[in-house]
């Protein structure tokens, strides 16, 4: 079956003209790639425009992903950086870094009782702001290292980067976002889990 298949597989079966293995890889991949670039740029129209584009650049430019220098997903989350920043320079700038889209703000939340109600909701905006008002730097490790569980050495392919280097990334966005939590009234019940959170 198709969906037993890896990445790299069903993109190499997609190249040489399989156009269920397209499918597949998409339903596999964009739902990550969409969020990737909601929590980047807090628009859900920049997100929708960014997921498009990368799946468009890997139909057109595919043959230059290559195996052997990393996994295709963290490939992809590359490309969708580069295409979140272009959005953000050339179209939105006074979109971003304002409230996050209702049924996605969950999708940042800590670990908490889900019948907290406005509180839950409240944390949960609290935490989409301080990931958005980080710099940009900071704030994609955190994306991609926190919220999708990329190992050091995916995110550095992402990025483009050493792994030292994301991990004293991650290091630091961790200390400015407990700082930045400290600050939140909002966030007060929640503040002990994402302290302990960031520390490690």
């Amino acid at each position: 079956m198709l969906t037993d298949l890896t990445d790299e597989q069903l993109l190499a079966q997609a190249l040489a003209g399989d156009e269920d293995a397209f499918t597949v890889l998409y339903r596999r991949r964009q739902g990550p790639i969409y969020r990737f670039a909601l929590h980047m740029s807090g628009s859900s129209h920049v997100a929708e425009e960014v997921t498009q584009e990368v799946f468009l650049f890997l139909v057109q430019r595919g043959r230059d992903f290559d195996a052997e220098r990393g996994a295709l997903g963290a490939y992809l989350f590359g490309v969708a950086r580069n295409y979140v920043r272009r959005a953000l320079e050339r179209n939105y700038p006074e979109q971003v870094l304002g409230s996050p889209v209702e049924d996605e703000a969950a999708s940042l939340m800590v670990e908490c009782d889900p019948t907290e109600g406005i509180e839950r909701r409240q944390t949960s905006n609290a935490i989409w702001k301080a990931v958005l008002s980080l710099p940009e730097h900071y704030r994609e490790v955190v994306v991609l290292c926190d919220l999708h569980e990329l190992s050091y050495a995916d995110a550095a392919q992402a990025v483009g980067c050493a792994i030292g280097t994301i991990r004293s990334r991650l290091h630091r966005a961790h200390d400015m976002l407990s700082k930045k939590l400290q600050h939140s009234a909002a966030v007060a019940p929640a503040i002990s889990k994402v302290a302990a959170r960031c520390a490690s």
